[in-house]
């Protein structure tokens, strides 16, 4: 009994006295994941088929099946010079494509309107092409029996006939005798061509040609009469 007393007497001081709590530790950074080491190269100087393959330049040579031969083309306009050119739109009054009998303005191109004079003879001739495809739409001498008239309804266009040599094929002369309607970007424009056109007139006669002298069109091509009321297509187109 005395025994059991002693060890109440421990017990109940130890209640009585709290037990410290032991020191709190940080917690630790995880430590970082190490890096992956490259693959290790295959022994014995095998291949990895899974590695990239390494570039290679293509030497790739293709022979033509046709060898064409560079051929030289001549414009007719080497041993000229150019006068006048300016942007413009050309009109020809022909028949409609369904209906022959109906006839209406159609449009030839757009492009440069130029006044070509030969450096020998002095001839000049009127010469347009049609923009990106360079086709000839106009081709004529401008004569002095060729008159400008004013085309209706508008302050910068003109109309005229005259034998056009557009239509020739394979170097041949062909000419077809054309009402031609022409029309500029403004009337300041429209005034420059008249006046070169009149000089242009003025030249061939100094150098002999008094009407469709040099490859005139044939007896049958009489000249048709204008057209009186049909004018060329509005004048507020845009060029």
């Amino acid at each position: 009994r005395p025994l059991s007393r002693v060890y109440t007497a421990a017990a109940k001081m130890a209640e009585a006295s709290p037990q410290p709590e032991p020191p709190k530790q940080e917690a630790e950074a995880p430590a970082p994941a190490p890096a992956e080491a490259p693959a290790p190269a295959p022994a014995g100087g095998e291949e990895d088929d899974n590695a990239p393959a390494p570039e290679e330049e293509a030497n790739v040579e293709f022979t033509p099946l046709v060898k064409l031969d560079e051929v030289k083309t001549t414009t007719g306009e080497d041993e000229e010079e150019v006068l006048f050119k300016m942007r413009a739109k050309l009109f020809r009054w022909e028949s409609d494509s369904w209906e022959k009998e109906v006839k209406l303005w159609k449009e030839r191109g757009t492009g440069d309107v130029r006044f070509l004079q030969h450096k020998e003879t002095k001839k000049v001739r009127l010469l347009m092409r049609r923009e990106k495809t360079m086709k000839i739409c106009a081709n004529f001498f401008v004569v002095p029996t060729i008159s400008l008239a004013e085309n209706a309804g508008s302050d910068r266009s003109w109309v005229w006939q005259c034998h056009d040599y557009s239509e020739g094929r394979d170097g041949t002369t062909e000419t077809q005798y054309s009402t031609l309607a022409i029309r500029f970007a403004n009337s300041e424009n429209a005034q420059k061509f008249k006046e070169e056109f009149e000089k242009a007139k003025e030249a061939n006669k100094a150098a002999g040609m008094s009407g469709e002298a040099t490859g005139a069109a044939p007896a049958a091509a009489a000249p048709e009469e204008a057209p009186a009321k049909e004018a060329a297509p509005a004048a507020d187109a845009k060029e």
